[in-house]
Order: structure tokens, then sequence, then C-alpha cells
């Protein structure tokens, strides 16, 4: 039986410091500070505004969740595009130019909401050999309410993003080899 002493948390504790040192090196990004942000559930983020068109793009993942979760074949709530690596698909949107799940200002697919409305009013713009950069909009009305957001918040975002990138690289990848 090994004793566990205060010599041994302290190294184990060092080695996970070091690991999270590691991992952040590797997800290199810049983030705005001292953003404030809250949803104030208003539904911008679900359409087209009278300045800009919503692309709202699907990974192949994505859409396939969706499916399953709605029972609807992805046809009926998505198109089918190309030249936008890694997506396969853009959400059909109402005439009004709304997400098909945006009901009463409420995502009626919230835990299955695709990776770009997991991250408004932000998004990641990757600029070669540089690092990551999150940039946001003024447009969104959550901005300047809330909480001053953390790296901590910017880190869970781009850890999602870099998982769900890598499944859909994967699946890329092994269709290429067919």
């Amino acid at each position: 039986m090994v004793k566990v002493t205060e010599k041994n948390r302290q190294f184990q504790r060092s080695l996970e410091k070091t690991e999270v040192n590691r991992r952040e090196k590797k997800m290199s990004f810049t983030y705005p500070n001292n953003i404030l942000f809250q949803c104030v559930k208003c539904g911008i983020c679900c359409g087209n505004t009278p300045e800009k068109v919503r692309h709202i793009l699907l990974l192949r993942s994505e859409a396939r969740k969706i499916s399953i979760a709605t029972n609807k074949p992805t046809s009926e709530f998505a198109s089918k595009i190309t030249n936008k690596t890694p997506y396969s698909y853009e959400m059909t949107k109402t005439e009004k130019g709304n997400c098909l799940f945006l009901k009463n200002n409420h995502c009626t697919i919230y835990p299955q909401r695709p990776l770009i409305c997991h991250f408004y009013p932000f998004e990641l713009k990757n600029t070669r050999n540089q690092p990551h950069e999150f940039h946001y909009t003024n447009e969104c009305l959550g901005i300047g309410k809330g909480k001053t957001l953390k790296k901590t918040r910017y880190l869970r975002l781009f850890q999602l993003a870099e998982s769900r990138v890598r499944v859909e690289r994967r699946h890329i990848n092994s269709q290429n080899e067919v």
C-alpha cells in the first residue's frame, strides 16, 4: 500500500498543472477582454435582420443529431452545401428568415443546437499562422449585460469547436479514402 504524502499530492498537482499548460498552448486563441454578456432570449441570433442575412451552417454530425431528435429527414430542415468545409448543410429558414426551430423566441432543438449557435454572439476566426481570434457582434442585445466573461468560457467554446470539427474531419478523410 502506497502512503499518499503531501509531497506526492504536490507532485500530482504539478503534473496536472503542466498538462493544463500544455493543452492551453496547443489551443492558442485571443479573446475580447472585459465583455459582459447574458442571453436576453430575444431570438435575433436565430434569423435574418435588416442588416444581416444569417447562414446557420451545420456539420454533418449535427444534421444527423437534429434529424434523430426531430424525427425528420435532414432534407426537411437543411440544404446540402459544398465549399464550406467542414460544414455540410445550411439550415432552411422560414419565410420571415428565422430558423425553422425557433418558436416564440425559444429554440426547440436547444440540446442539439449547432456549433454556430453555441458560439453566438461570438465567432472564431482562424488566421494563418496566428492564434485563433474570438470576435463578437454588437447587434446582440445581450452584449453589455450580465457578468464579465472569463477565459474559461472561451476555452470551453474553443474545445467544443475543436472536438466537433475533429470528428467531422475524420469522417471527411474516411470518405476520401474509399
